[in-house]
This record gives structure tokens, sequence and C-alpha cells, in this order.
């Protein structure tokens, strides 16, 4: 019997990782370049149930033991851009394109053998106080007083060149534009500021989110320098909107709490038939 109450426990603790996966999208609808994260659940490995009778054994059936919360993945996929006219805000427009294949509303392909191939995506390249390159779509950025572009958290953005964009001494971004191969050019006199690093990741779900709109690239997986063309543009004045559909979001929230509260019925069942079992039954 204690089976079903370790299975209906295993239910409660997934579905609150996933009301906490979207609560998190909800309360970051208007962050700057944010991707929705969507919570993945797995099943516990079956196991096989018989009935043993003397020397027999008849096979029942398998038998699920629950669920597990396994993890939460980003969807990278486009968000809407808005406008804001400032100098310093900057947003990455991007559908990369493979030979001979065509990608669904996820950025997903799978071919006829069941192989799975994922959209590239551009971004941001910035180097956090630690000194660690990290990769975002945020783009809301200003020049701080030693002239460097840096993100909100102080991270550093970078150039081409691999070291962060520095504008001269007194300049600001008002007086730069960014052409279509990424330069920041004063095109009054010409004068460049430097080259945004855009880097191309080919498969999005080897990034990890490490906090203020930020992502690590893990595994053998090295990202790419893109220069012009490729599908890949930024605008200047205009940041990319989170890519949540608040609307799911509202849905998939109720859906999470009613999944928890039948789960948490079916534990009171349990604690009553195990009261009962003890205190009751146990006496005569």
């Amino acid at each position: 019997m204690l089976r079903g109450l370790y299975t209906a426990a295993a239910g409660m603790i997934a579905q609150q990782h996933r009301h906490d996966t979207v609560t998190n999208n909800i309360a970051n609808i208007n962050t700057p370049g944010y991707k929705q994260t969507n919570a993945v659940t797995r099943s516990f490995p079956e196991m096989m149930i018989a009935l043993n009778e003397g020397k027999n054994k008849t096979s029942v059936g398998r038998l699920n033991t629950g669920v597990l919360a396994e993890e939460s993945i980003a969807m990278q996929l486009q968000g809407d851009l808005m406008q804001t006219n400032r100098s310093s805000d900057f947003a990455i427009m991007s559908d990369i394109e493979v030979p001979g294949v065509a990608f669904d509303d996820s950025g997903k392909s799978v071919s006829e053998d069941g192989e799975v191939t994922y959209q590239p995506q551009a971004f941001f390249t910035v180097q956090d106080p630690s000194g660690e390159m990290r990769y975002t779509r945020g783009g809301r950025f200003s020049v701080n007083d030693q002239g460097y572009l840096v993100t909100g958290d102080g991270s550093t953005v970078l150039g081409q060149n691999g070291a962060p964009i520095q504008l001269p001494a007194n300049a600001s971004m008002d007086q730069y534009t960014v052409t279509s191969d990424f330069r920041l050019v004063n095109p009054v006199t010409g004068q460049q500021a430097g080259q945004l690093l855009i880097s191309r990741v080919d498969n999005p779900n080897n990034l990890v989110r490490v906090g203020n709109g930020k992502f690590a690239l893990e595994g053998d997986e090295a990202a790419q320098t893109l220069t012009a063309g490729e599908r890949v543009e930024v605008r200047q004045g205009y940041l990319e909107r989170s890519n949540v559909d608040s609307a799911q979001s509202m849905v998939d929230l109720m859906s999470a709490a009613r999944a928890y509260e039948a789960n948490q019925k079916v534990i009171q069942f349990y604690d009553k038939s195990l009261d009962k079992a003890v205190n009751e039954v146990g006496r005569v």
C-alpha cells in the first residue's frame, strides 16, 4: 500500500518543480532577452509485477513507480522586438538556416530516421566579473565610467578581437551606429569603436542558464564567430522581448496546481487508511 504513497509524493515534488518553473517564466515576462523554460519530467524505471503461488509464478504486468522532475530546458526561440530608441540597446534577429533542414515552430527538425537537429542561435558574447565567457540575448547595455560597454550586472561586452569593447575618451553611444557586420562606427568621422562578437551556437540545448540572463556553453561544442550574413541582424535602439507565452503559462500554472492538489488528496487518503489500520483494525 505504501507504494502508492511514494508515487503520489513523487508526483507532488514534480508538480512543485513545474509550478516553480512556470512562476519564474511569468516573473520574467518583461525581462529583455529572457528565454522561456519548460520543465521536463520522466517516469521512474518500470517494475515487473508477478504473483507467486507456490511453485507457480504468474506475470501480472508492469508498474510505474512515480515521476521525476528531470531538468528545465530553455526554449531558444526568437522573441519580438521592442523599440526603445536608446543607442546602447541592441537586439539580435536570428533565423539561421541549415542546408536541407526545415525547422518547426519549436526550432527542431526530426528526420525520417529519427535524427533530431536543432536550429542554431546567435548570442551577444560577454565576459562576467569573474572572467568567464558567457552568452546572452539581453542587449540592454550601457557605458561605464571607463568607457566600456557593459551589461546590467557589470559584464563587459566582447568584440571580435576577444577584448572588451571600449569607446574613445569622452565618447558616447549616441555617436555610433551598428553596421551589418556588427561594427560600431561613427558615421561622421568614420571612427570605429569595435566590432560586436556575435556567437553562433549550433545546439542551444548545450547552454546552461547561469543567471542575469546569461548562459554558459557546456560540452565539447565551441561557439562560432558570426560575421555579416547567415540571416543574423543586430538592431540598435531595440530590445528583444522575452519569448514567454503568457496565456499558456497561466494554463500550465493552473494545471500544475490541480495536479499537485490531486496527488495531495491521494496522500491524505493513504494517511487515513493507515490511521484506521493502526488504530482500529489493529485492536481487533
